[in-house]
């Protein structure tokens, strides 16, 4: 069960968070209906003043203080309601330290809509891919010049970062969310029941894999670099990893601290990123992309091409071939 860390800020747009506890509950309710265990698991977060101020209980969920010693798999950030963003960041600076902290011990997090403002001030955006709503782009670009903005993005995904854009994507990223967690069957499931567009949220996600190399671990850095250069032969990570002075389990947490995935779920990424760039660009034929992007068994290539860009290989082709 993953817990989730869902702010409730001064300033918060309730359609926002409304859209956030709804897909969760539904898609807690679907897990349990298909005799699953409940992947999610909801901690609503606020400042000990607004508890003060407004009580401990947030629609129907017990409401956490910062200083509680909740530690959140994925950090939510939802859209603000206001007319003056320097002042309403003022008022939720409190958060900031609690961000910070959540994603050093090992948190995803993810903002919606204008909440990016919020994860922009906490600095972790620095260097790295955001969205917003597109009306705030402006004001998102000046406010915090070292982010790198993506303004036409439905969705953004960076390592453990991930923002979304104004309005109904909110609702693209929640899935994105669903499908990492609970697999492609309950996040098809969740798209039909909230009218979720899959076509636009297969665009939004899987367009690149672009996995940053911002981050200060050399090592993890030089594994990336091999992955990348040798993706075509490797047939185990353990061939990558064997000549480097360190365990396996620390290597493997690093790695996924530095760039947000296992270093096995990054060579899959890598060899899918160049079986749809040769399915976008070329005739080669399934065999051939199968073969050049370093698998041996289409059934297996079949298999992770789906889980990963959510519809087989030739569907992808006719939908986004460009020759």
């Amino acid at each position: 069960m993953k817990n989730l860390g869902l702010i409730v800020p001064t300033d918060y747009k309730l359609l926002s968070i409304a859209a956030i506890l709804d897909v969760f509950e539904t898609t807690n309710r679907v897990s349990v209906e298909n005799n699953q265990k409940t992947p999610f698991k909801i901690h609503v977060v606020r400042t000990p003043e607004q508890i003060e101020a407004e009580g401990s209980m947030f629609h129907g969920y017990s409401v956490l203080p910062i200083q509680s010693d909740l530690q959140a798999d994925i950090v939510l950030i939802p859209s603000f309601t206001t007319t003056n963003m320097p002042d309403t960041l003022l008022k939720n600076q409190r958060f900031i330290p609690w961000i910070r902290n959540q994603y050093i011990e090992g948190a995803e997090i993810a903002s919606f809509c204008t909440g990016a403002f919020l994860f922009g001030a906490s600095g972790l955006l620095n260097g790295r891919m955001a969205t917003t709503h597109v009306d705030a782009s402006n004001r998102f670009a000046a406010s915090f010049p070292e982010v790198i903005l993506k303004p036409d993005h439905v969705v953004t995904i960076d390592g453990r970062f991930y923002t979304s854009g104004g309005s109904t994507s909110t609702f693209h990223l929640l899935l994105r969310i669903v499908q990492k967690y609970c697999g492609n069957e309950v996040a098809i499931r969740i798209a039909k029941i909230f009218a979720i567009d899959m076509d636009r949220y297969n665009q939004s996600y899987f367009g690149t894999f672009a996995p940053s190399h911002n981050h200060k671990d050399d090592l993890v850095k030089k594994i990336q670099d091999n992955i990348e250069a040798k993706f075509r032969e490797i047939e185990t990570i353990e061939e990558i990893i064997k000549n480097i002075p360190s365990s396996r389990r620390n290597i493997v947490r690093r790695f996924k601290q530095a760039t947000g995935v296992p270093p096995i779920e990054y060579l899959q990424n890598v060899r899918v990123e160049s079986a749809k760039k040769q399915l976008e660009h070329t005739n080669d034929t399934i065999n051939e992309v199968i073969e050049q992007s370093g698998y041996s068994d289409p059934k297996s290539f079949r298999k992770t091409f789906v889980k990963i860009v959510g519809m087989p290989p030739l569907e992808y082709r006719k939908k986004f071939r460009v020759i």
